[in-house]
């Protein structure tokens, strides 16, 4: 992506919806946004299934499935996704996505350092805490493992460094006997979301969702807030001073803000007010 305007510092609001349709997956996503950080991409795929496969060795991959259901198809098994869910691929996984109709939305966070879940839901030894708003039970991993044990010419489309190589590979890239290990994609629903909520305002970092050394995603969801009967509802208004802040709304209704619809997003950088 080539970036059109640089170091800005002015709030921006788009149309999300407005992305074209386009009928390839890869050639769907369209760049938005980037840093040195991250790179947010929207998609709106129409095609079922290509005959290629995908590699991104420069980042992880959080894909929000805004519309369309299907199978995330990868090496080490399969997830079916729907509306609503998270799917978080690591760098290097060779994947393909197959769509159940032509109707598809997504929104993409292409990310350079590894995408974890938060420290601060995790205890000494890696397991989510009991606070947590989510568990691991509520992380879909892959499952029907597929061995194809084949020849012929199989198209790997490999990204590196913003360009996107093609390559063919003798034998079929899901040709494996099995997996193990701690590397491996995953699925979760936003509607098994449970929002940390409190008598009065609540900090911004209850809402985060996952995080890498250098941003983190949260989600606003539905709940109650600022509910004991003295409690002085926190001002919209304020100014970030440490990070860019970048909303997308899925449902358009949002309570800080008005005028919003469906797949609008909003760009607020950091050191001016909002």
């Amino acid at each position: 992506p080539e970036i059109a305007v640089e170091k800005n510092l002015k709030s921006y609001l788009l149309k999300g919806f407005e992305a074209p349709k386009v009928a390839d997956h890869l050639e769907s996503r369209i760049s938005i946004m980037i840093n040195n950080d991250l790179n947010i991409l929207l998609s709106a795929p129409t095609n079922l299934e290509e005959d290629y496969f995908y590699k991104n060795t420069d980042g992880d991959e959080v894909i929000f499935v805004h519309k369309g259901t299907g199978t995330l198809r990868t090496f080490v098994g399969n997830i079916k996704f729907k509306e609503g869910d998270y799917l978080v691929i690591p760098r290097g996984m060779i994947y393909t996505m197959n769509f159940d109709s032509s109707e598809n939305r997504l929104f993409i966070v292409e990310s350079y350092t590894p995408v974890y879940t938060p420290k601060r839901y995790r205890n000494h030894f890696g397991q989510l805490l009991e606070n947590s708003p989510y568990c691991e039970r509520d992380l879909r991993k892959p499952e029907n493992l597929e061995t194809h044990d084949e020849k012929g010419d199989f198209i790997i489309k490999i990204k590196k460094e913003q360009m996107i190589h093609t390559y063919t590979y003798a034998s079929h890239p899901f040709d494996v006997a099995g997996w193990d290990g701690y590397n491996f994609p995953y699925a979760f629903s936003i509607h098994d979301f449970e929002p940390i909520t409190g008598r009065v305002h609540q900090p911004p970092p209850v809402h985060q969702t996952f995080e890498t050394s250098r941003f983190v995603i949260c989600s606003f969801c539905p709940r109650m807030y600022d509910y004991h009967p003295e409690s002085i509802p926190a001002p919209y208004n304020h100014s970030n001073i440490d990070s860019d802040e970048v909303l997308y709304y899925v449902d358009g209704d949002f309570m800080s803000r008005n005028h919003v619809e469906e797949g609008y997003i909003s760009l607020h950088p950091a050191g001016i007010p909002h």
